[in-house]
């Protein structure tokens, strides 16, 4: 039976009334509505369920190994907001206990060296500050009183300070400094006053304009008392803070260079004297150098290092420096895989995080390079799509906790000792425990341009019966260097309960297969090079025999919205397509987005008025007149990576074209426009609304 998503949702009122409609219970120490009953009842995952959806962050485990806080996330669908709590696991018993489950937000918790503290930020006083929880005597006390939100929380070793990082106001752009000042009379009504930009990185995704300010350095004594702000300048300095073993210096990266803006690949590790205010570089490779953690033994430091040389993709390689020499050597350095987190096991091995074809693993590594994988099911963080996402945290005897995700569930909390891992959460057992899900199959194929291996999967409807015929919806991920994997994904849930077959893949330019195979796309995003990994595997869905071939339909976010804009310019198979947050003319982009101070030099081959041919090869708009497929164009209003202009002109071209085609515009969101449970409840619902007004009856 099919639904009139259509008729519903070009209405918006209706869709808010029903998105009010649903309800969702939270912890029960917090008074919250009741789930929509006919939403919780019903035996599939539903548009309201999402608003019902719980998932763990932030995973720490305690020095001790006995002990797990982690971060409880919950939508509210009163706010339309994700409301984050902490709560305390232990690991022996699998016992659970809230240690805040209320009204206000909390993040970043950490654990004091001794295990008798936490750390962590929350607005409970009604703006973000730092707090301090003693456990044993459950007592809570707020340390800090700060204008600005802190972040990067960091405890010293000997527990008598916390170190963090807070943007600070910078001085005047030059040009205000010599405008001459008029004084506004009391009482006047005046317009804003203008806004002056003047520094080459000005604007970000998701914060608009930058005000004109930088992240500092600062350390608050446990004990109470007064930040002390120990950076200055017009630098953002490191957001991976952290102490030498004696407390009295803290380490970090920074790009100190005048010309650090145009340096997007650059930065060095310093230390810094907590007494002197002494800088020393501890690096100066090119390329960029971060997350440094010392040893056990404090002698050696390992870090993180990634080149700056100007390609599209590269892996982050994991190097140590021996503090007695300064001699800088590499671990693994013939591993081609990127080392996204390092900690040391012991003064001669480390466990790291590393993506591997479409997984989030844990293993540990030798300084020899022995590699030996400990767990490859970190994941469940990223609830819209399946993107490869997950974290870890270390205790002094060598058990790990981590987010454990599946194509099942979102993140729960898990524990990894003596190579056994353990599931400690059931966060969505009440949710998903009695809904029949889509199941997700893996699929390998040769694409037909060169005959490269590209890794796939696809979900199959609830009640999937191999004997039918269903449309099939190619999703494609955005990055492009990024990867999806075997992991929730609440939009493809709901795309499958809706009958539709959702085909996926890690096509050529994907992160976790290596250097060479992402590098396949280098100079060519998009092209019908990667299409034709897409095309292959809808040839290759169609072979299995339950696929409408008449009923194809295309979609994706972001590098998948260019995708698909391309696609539907060099083919007219599909049915319909949804081109979400795309760009269209790489032209017109590169010098309005977000991201032109890297953009420019590292996926093309320099400034676009020296390279006219080359950028408009690449845009969807030198396509446009070939398109046939209906399309529907969604993007946030104040999406600054992709801007909403690039949407609308594609819809104005469609439009003269005479192309059946929907510009839906999400006010004040940003490029996430899934960063709210509703804007994700609209963007699918929209989509599936456009694909069955084409969707013809199959057999």
């Amino acid at each position: 039976m099919k639904l009139s998503h259509l008729t519903l949702l070009l209405n918006s009122s209706l869709l808010c009334s029903a998105l009010l409609a649903g309800k969702v219970a939270y912890a029960a120490s917090v008074p919250q509505p009741e789930l929509n009953m006919a939403a919780a009842s019903s035996p599939y995952f539903e548009a309201e369920d999402i608003f019902a959806l719980e998932y763990a962050s932030d995973v720490q485990i305690s020095p001790d190994g006995n002990k797990i806080v982690y971060v409880r996330n919950s939508n509210d669908i009163m706010t339309d907001s994700t409301r984050s709590s902490l709560w305390l696991l232990d690991v022996k018993t699998g016992q659970q206990l809230p240690l805040f489950a209320d009204n206000f937000n909390y993040s970043q918790p950490r654990w004091s060296a001794d295990g008798s503290k936490l750390a962590f930020i929350s607005d409970r006083s009604g703006k973000a500050q730092i707090h301090l929880h003693y456990l044993a005597e459950a007592k809570t006390a707020q340390l800090s009183r700060l204008q600005q939100t802190p972040a990067n929380l960091t405890w010293s070793p000997d527990g008598r300070q916390l170190a963090f990082t807070m943007n600070v106001a910078a001085s005047e752009a030059d040009v205000q400094k010599r405008v001459k000042k008029v004084q506004k009379p009391a009482g006047a009504s005046w317009s804003e006053p203008a806004v002056v930009l003047d520094r080459a990185r000005y604007q970000a995704d998701g914060q608009g304009f930058l005000k004109p300010q930088f992240r500092q350095i600062f350390v608050l004594p446990t004990s109470g008392g007064s930040a002390r702000q120990l950076t200055a300048g017009d630098f953002h300095y490191g957001s991976d803070l952290t102490f030498s073993p004696d407390s009295k210096a803290l380490l970090f990266s920074a790009n100190l260079d005048p010309e650090w803006e145009f340096q997007p690949r650059d930065s060095n590790l310093y230390q810094l004297s907590l007494s002197s205010g002494q800088l020393t570089a501890l690096t100066t490779m090119p390329g960029t150098e971060s997350a440094p953690v010392f040893s056990p033994d404090g002698k050696q430091l390992a870090f993180l290092w990634q080149t700056n040389a100007l390609v599209p993709y590269s892996n982050s390689k994991l190097k140590v420096l021996a503090l007695n020499n300064n001699n800088i050597s590499d671990v693994a350095a013939d591993f081609d895989r990127s080392i996204g987190a390092a900690e040391w096991l012991s003064n001669s091995s480390f466990v790291v995080q590393y993506d591997d074809r479409g997984q989030r693993k844990l293993a540990t590594l030798t300084r020899a390079g022995k590699l030996t994988v400990l767990t490859a099911s970190l994941g469940g963080v990223s609830q819209p799509q399946p993107y490869l996402s997950g974290q870890f945290s270390l205790a002094n005897n060598g058990n790990l906790a981590y987010t454990h995700g599946s194509s099942q569930r979102p993140s729960e909390v898990a524990v990894l000792q003596k190579g056994k891992s353990t599931i400690l959460t059931a966060l969505n057992e009440d949710l998903l425990g009695h809904k029949k899900l889509a199941q997700v199959h893996e699929i390998s194929y040769k694409s037909s341009f060169d005959g490269e291996e590209i890794q796939g999967w696809y979900l199959t409807p609830p009640d999937f019966d191999p004997a039918r015929k269903y449309p099939l919806l190619l999703e494609i991920h955005g990055g492009p260097h990024l990867a999806y994997g075997t992991h929730w994904s609440a939009e493809m849930q709901r795309y499958a309960k809706e009958g539709y077959v959702v085909f996926y893949n890690n096509h050529r330019g994907s992160s976790s297969y290596g250097e060479r195979f992402a590098m396949l796309l280098n100079g060519k995003y998009s092209s019908a090079e990667d299409y034709a990994d897409h095309d292959s595997g809808v040839n290759a869905m169609l072979e299995l025999g339950f696929i409408d071939e008449n009923n194809l339909f295309i979609g994706g976010g972001s590098a998948g919205g260019i995708a698909t804009a391309y696609a539907i310019g060099l083919t007219n198979r599909y049915k319909a397509a949804a081109v979400v947050k795309p760009i269209i003319n790489w032209l017109s982009k590169v010098l309005t987005g977000d991201t032109y101070l890297y953009q420019t030099f590292h996926q093309f081959p320099g400034v676009p008025w020296e390279n006219v041919d080359h950028y408009w090869q690449r845009s969807p708009l030198s396509l446009v007149g070939n398109v046939q497929t209906p399309t529907i164009l969604i993007t946030g209003e104040q999406d600054r990576r992709t801007p909403i202009s690039e949407s609308e002109q594609f819809y104005q071209a469609l439009q003269i074209r005479r192309i059946d085609t929907a510009l839906v515009r999400i006010p004040g969101a940003p490029h996430g426009i899934s960063n709210k449970p509703s804007r994700m409840i609209e963007k699918v619902e929209y989509m599936l609304a456009w694909f069955e007004k084409y969707r013809t009856p199959s057999e």
